[in-house]
Order: C-alpha cells, then sequence, then structure tokens
C-alpha cells in the first residue's frame, strides 16, 4: 500500500502506526536503531516563516508558545520525515531558536499533530541574509541605511544577519567533517554568470568593483552528507532569492536563476577549480553520490517571474530521478477560487506548493528532487482541502511540506 499520499488524506492516522519512529535527541542508541530501520527514506522541504524582523524575534517567539510554530511542528509530527530541511528558520549562533522548537513544539503533542516527533541530529550555519555588505548595491547613493535600504545593501536581503536562515533535521547522523558550505563564492566565479544589465545603457548594472565581491547565495548552499542504513546521502539544499523585488535590470531574476544552475554545475562532470567551498575544497560533488536536492527554490517551472529554463534544466538533469511530481487537493482547490477571480496559470494546479496572494497566485516553488539511483514510492504537498480536519494545521506558511519517500 502506498504510504505517503494517504498522509495528506483523512486516513492519515490509520497509516500513522506504520511510519518508522525518530528516535530521541542525545539517545546513544539512536544511531544502531536507525541502522536497523526499514529501507525507506522520507525527505521532505518546508518552508516555515519563522522569521521575524528584530534580530531575536524568532527566540522570543518561540519562548511566548508561537501558535505558527505549532502548526508546523504538527505538519512534521503528521508526515513525520526522516530528513528535512526547514527554510525561513532564523538562523542564531548558538542555536538556542532551533533548541527550542526541537523541545518545546516537535517533542511535545500539538493539537492537530501526531505524537512527539524527535531528531537526534541536526545541522545549522550562517547565511548570507542580512549581513552587511558595506557597498551600495542597490544604487540608491548609500550603502547600508535603515529599513528595506539596509536590507537590499545586505549579501542577501534581510534586515538583520540570519534572518530567512536554514535548518537541517535528521534521523541519521550527519557527517560535520564532509560538509560542504558555498556561502562566500562570488557570483562572478560562475561560468557564464548572469550579469544584470541596465536596460537603459546595456551596460552591467554592477560596477566591476562591486560585481567582482558579489555573492551568489544570498543564504547559502549546503552539501550536508547523512548517513542513513543505505549509504551516504548529501542532502544539497538551499533557498535561491525571489526573482522579484528589484527593478528592468531584473538582478533578483538573474541571481535566482544562477543560484539554481549552481546546483547543476555541482552535478555535472568536469574540472572545476572554480567551484570552492568555503573550506577551500574545490570541485563538484562525486559522480557515483547519491543526493537529494531540496529547498523553496522560488522558481515555477512554467508561471511567475522567474526564468522557467533554470528550474527546468535542473529537473531535466540527467543525474536527477524522473518522478511523479507531488501533488495535493488543497492545491487544486484554491487554484480553482483564483481562476475564477482572473487569476490564470498554465502550470498544473496540484503541483502548487504555496499560496501567493490574489496577484501571483498559487505556484510550485518548493522541490525535493532525489538522484537517479533511488526508487521513488511516493510524494506528497501536505495541503489538504479546505473541509479536511488537517486544514486546521495547514497554514502555518505560505508554503506547504513537500515530502517524496524514497527506497
Amino acid at each position: 500500500m502506498s504510504r505517503l499520499l494517504p498522509l495528506f488524506s483523512a486516513s492519515f492516522a490509520v497509516l500513522l502506526a506504520a511510519c518508522t519512529q525518530v528516535n530521541v535527541k542525545g539517545d546513544p542508541e539512536a544511531w544502531a536503531r536507525a541502522m536497523t530501520a526499514d529501507d525507506t527514506l522520507r525527505v521532505a522541504t518546508y518552508n516555515t516563516s519563522l522569521f521575524d524582523d528584530q534580530a531575536g524575534g524568532v527566540i522570543r517567539r518561540l519562548e511566548g508558545g508561537d501558535p505558527g510554530a505549532r502548526k508546523i511542528a504538527s505538519v512534521l509530527q503528521r508526515v513525520r520525515p526522516d530528513l528535512v530541511l526547514l527554510n525561513e528558520f532564523d538562523y542564531d549562533a548558538n542555536g538556542r531558536a532551533a533548541d527550542l522548537f526541537q523541545r518545546y513544539y516537535l517533542e511535545v503533542a500539538q493539537p492537530g499533530g501526531g505524537d512527539p516527533l524527535r531528531y537526534p541530529y541536526r545541522y545549522f550555519a550562517p547565511v548570507n541574509t542580512g549581513v552587511p555588505s558595506g557597498l551600495d548595491l542597490d544604487r540608491d547613493g548609500t550603502a547600508s541605511g535603515e529599513g528595506r535600504n539596509r536590507g537590499n545593501d545586505a549579501w542577501g536581503y534581510g534586515l538583520h544577519p540570519g534572518q530567512y536562515g536554514m535548518l537541517v533535521l535528521s534521523k541519521f547522523p550527519i557527517d560535520p567533517e564532509q560538509v560542504r558550505t558555498f556561502q562566500l563564492l562570488k557570483w562572478s566565479a560562475l561560468p557564464g554568470a548572469r550579469q544584470p544589465l541596465d536596460p537603459a545603457t546595456g551596460q552591467p548594472w554592477y560596477p566591476a568593483n562591486i560585481w567582482s565581491q558579489l555573492r551568489l547565495s544570498s543564504k547559502s548552499h549546503w552539501d550536508v552528507p547523512v548517513r542513513t542504513p543505505s549509504g551516504v546521502v548529501h542532502f544539497l539544499v538551499s533557498h535561491p532569492t525571489p526573482p522579484v523585488f528589484d527593478g528592468p535590470e531584473d538582478r533578483n531574476g538573474a541571481r535566482n536563476a544562477d543560484e539554481i544552475r549552481l546546483w547543476q554545475e555541482y552535478l555535472t562532470p568536469g574540472d572545476k577549480p572554480w567551484l570552492c567551498d568555503d573550506q577551500g575544497r574545490c570541485g563538484g560533488l562525486a559522480p557515483d553520490a547519491r543526493f537529494v536536492i531540496a529547498g523553496d527554490l522560488n522558481n515555477d517551472p512554467i508561471d511567475g517571474d522567474g526564468h522557467h529554463d533554470a528550474i527546468v534544466e535542473l529537473l531535466e538533469h540527467p543525474r536527477v530521478a524522473r518522478h511523479a511530481t507531488p501533488r495535493s487537493e488543497g492545491a487544486v482547490e484554491v487554484a480553482a477560487k483564483y481562476a475564477q477571480a482572473g487569476v490564470a496559470h498554465r502550470g498544473a494546479p496540484a503541483h502548487a506548493t504555496g499560496d501567493f496572494g490574489p496577484r501571483a497566485g498559487t505556484m510550485r516553488l518548493d522541490y525535493v528532487l532525489p538522484s537517479v539511483g533511488f526508487a521513488v514510492k511516493d510524494s506528497g504537498v501536505f495541503w489538504p482541502p479546505a473541509e479536511s480536519p488537517e486544514a486546521a494545521i495547514a497554514d502555518g506558511s505560505d508554503h506547504h511540506l513537500v515530502c517524496v519517500e524514497l527506497q
């Protein structure tokens, strides 16, 4: 019987008992038990919207019992992924927010959720969002400033360092010594980089001295090796900038496309002396390595403002497994309402992963893309129809959890 698609229907509770449970954080037997679990691997991505405009704001919210965080935890308790990326989870160096979310949300049975959920392993690291560049990146005549102007001049848009960060939670051990991060990789290092042009002059939008310093990742790109029962799986995670909030030069659209293209380069064989991580190790992923790409990639293959070729080429990369696109009933229902109001899209309504309001409508922005070598047993998007009891916990974010079950 299919185990994953029914998770997003009323029959979820019946099938939950068959799911593998994760282990208590710090349990010395966790690794051994995990390695003898069944041979399926449930991988998910979830843009949680657990960010705040003030540094430490998410910590304060989590300390106070945040209703949105409870809904996010409820969804995770329902789906129970073995490995999950949380996008838009504010970074703090001490991991206080991650501790709070684990202890007081995931490890506590939530209304509408499932049993307490424990992840023995996690990974988080600094990101570019909100980190001052000291440069006038938006060409408003000043470097930094206040509010949005300050965010526009950060290496990645954010109002404080770590806003919109990333958090990886895992049932299986993470190899921290082999993690690769590409927070500092220069945009100009990417072969054929889409350097934004000023449409009024046809000249590069960024002056040469700024272009040479710009970082490619708006947050970061991570290769997180996870030791599963069937071998090491490289969890390739990122959260490219939205291809909007710019001007006719399309600097965010170009950056989004190249952030996605970095994964194509990472997977494609060949000598890549320019592709150096923050630890100084250069080159792409080994040709025999298994991986799963995950994240809010902010690019729909058909609709929206992104350069669609970037995401389509990643979906069609020869190392990415072909499988049915995750879908949901809730996305179809919401898209139908927008269509009645005149918001028409060309993409399949069932494939959307988020509701972005009456102007943008629903789009597919969140992805879990396994490598060839995996058998894709099932997939789904946690977006129940409005009449479903599960709908009460599905609105903690404007994005919905995407999950793929692998063997």
